[in-house]
């Protein structure tokens, strides 16, 4: 963990940040990014979400039944980028990664009041490795739903028959963070989303870089800079609400799904 001012990263800071990520697959730096200026990005937020919520524009299903949605957080989240560049964290992630070539993708978790406990994951099969920055736009505690991370799991690839039979999660931890700080992973590194208990909805930011990076020159002003939100796991159709059902009511099935399918692919 690393406490930062208005400074870029000094050259210790970059070499003790790459040792921790070397180890555990993540870090933490605190303080980066500007608290004002997140909570009117929250407040938009909110508001956006309150209206598509009132208005019926939401999906049906889509994450909306297990709580946890995707967001793309519209161009009056550029300024965390540019806070992030400035800082020196855009060009830490590019040496712990040589294939970030151009700007993030860029999306939120909105974790609503009620969700449930994710399945353990990665975000894509291990040899297609892309570095992640989540940004917490509000303090982001164990109540409203603090990622849970399993140290060291990006050192190996794991078939999911494998991780239920070794456990590994059992070194589990929750990564509580506030407003302003910046956790940056791998997406090997196994983790889930947690459930908030709390009454309002927990967002926080996700730029990625897949295959690189975004295919747009601005991924910020992707659909004219607009906020919009997205389904996380499951489909909005019929068959997508029917699984998410399940795996709300009895969750032990999608873990023997998983396991089945891990007989017999190579990348699960």
């Amino acid at each position: 963990m690393l406490v930062s001012d208005n400074k870029a990263l000094t050259g210790e800071e970059v070499k003790d940040l790459k040792r921790q990520f070397a180890n555990a697959g993540y870090f933490i730096i605190r303080d980066v990014v500007s608290p004002e200026a997140l909570t009117e990005l929250h407040k938009s937020l909110t508001r956006e979400f309150n209206s598509a919520n009132e208005t019926g524009a939401l999906f049906s299903g889509g994450g909306l039944m297990s709580g946890h949605l995707n967001c793309f957080p519209g161009a009056g989240a550029r300024f965390v980028y540019d806070t992030l560049q400035q800082k020196g964290i855009i060009d830490l992630i590019k040496q712990l990664d040589t294939k970030v070539v151009g700007m993030p993708n860029v999306g939120c978790n909105f974790n609503l009041p009620g969700s449930h406990a994710q399945h353990y994951h990665t975000d894509r099969p291990y040899a297609q490795e892309f570095m992640i920055a989540n940004i917490a736009v509000v303090d982001t505690v164990i109540e409203n739903g603090a990622i849970d991370l399993i140290p060291g799991t990006h050192k190996r690839p794991y078939k999911y028959t494998q991780f239920v039979i070794e456990r590994p999660y059992r070194n589990s931890l929750r990564v509580p963070f506030n407003r302003g700080d910046v956790l940056v992973r791998t997406s090997n590194v196994w983790h889930r989303g947690m459930p908030n208990q709390t009454d309002v909805p927990r967002p926080m930011l996700a730029m990625t870089w897949e295959d690189g990076g975004s295919k747009h020159q601005d991924p910020f002003a992707v659909d004219e800079g607009k906020i919009r939100f997205l389904p996380n796991w499951f489909k909005p159709t019929r068959l997508g609400r029917f699984r998410e059902r399940l795996f709300v009511k009895i969750p032990i099935t999608y873990s023997a799904f998983r396991f089945a399918r891990s007989l017999y692919d190579k990348d699960y």
